[in-house]
């Protein structure tokens, strides 16, 4: 099956006015210590919160905005996000799946390229149930709560239950950004539902930097 690597090592050609501030040093928590629920009343507080209402496009600037003036949010970014947009759009999938959503950047931007592209659902599989609640509320803001459904649970249950539902019968494209060694055996898991099969694309972030070998 086609795969693709989004990686996040520095990337020659990279527009320095796009990044966000600095992550925390190591040992210090750069995620779930609050900042996440500080975006949320950042951006339903915003002076321009009636254009942001149902725009995708202008709620990924007023994410982008607080990871570059306020604090550091680990998000695929525009620059990556594109790469995987530009795939969706490609591949036109009717479902698109993705594993780890943290606040729902992803989702807001994937899950627009596959309203556009003509899709008819896009799953964002989230074990965090406040990162979950930060996706659905940013998602409604965003209107397109008819394309992306959050589902709250770990990556290898929210499969099985989706699968056992009926709701989930093949995935046409899939995301994977999550717990890193989930990466094989939730695909393994995947391909033996054969929710996975030949044709089937996946996206990985982060298999090169910081690394995945088992993927690849």
């Amino acid at each position: 099956m086609p795969e693709s690597t989004v990686d996040s090592a520095e990337r020659p050609g990279f527009d320095e006015k796009k990044a966000y501030v600095a992550q925390e040093e190591k040992g210090t928590a750069f995620f779930d210590d609050g900042r996440e629920i500080e975006l949320l009343h950042f951006v339903y507080g915003h002076p321009s919160i009636e254009d942001i209402r149902g725009s995708p496009k202008n709620v990924l600037k007023a994410i982008d905005e607080y990871g570059r003036t306020k604090k550091y949010l680990m998000n695929v970014g525009d620059d990556k996000g594109r790469i995987v947009a530009n795939l969706v759009a490609e591949v036109k999938p009717q479902v698109m799946v993705e594993l780890g959503g943290y606040v729902g950047y992803s989702a807001l931007l994937f899950g627009d390229a596959v309203r556009k592209a003509g899709g008819k659902r896009y799953y964002s599989l989230e074990r965090n149930p406040e990162f979950a609640a930060v996706i659905m509320s940013l998602v409604d803001l965003a209107g397109l709560s008819d394309i992306v459904k959050v589902v709250v649970g770990s990556s290898a249950e929210s499969i099985k239950r989706l699968y056992a539902q009926g709701k989930l019968k093949h995935i046409d494209l899939m995301f994977l950004d999550h717990w890193k060694p989930a990466y094989t055996p939730d695909l393994k898991l995947c391909e033996h539902l054969k929710l996975v099969t030949p044709g089937t694309v996946l996206a990985a972030d982060n298999v090169i930097h910081p690394g995945n070998p088992p993927y690849l």
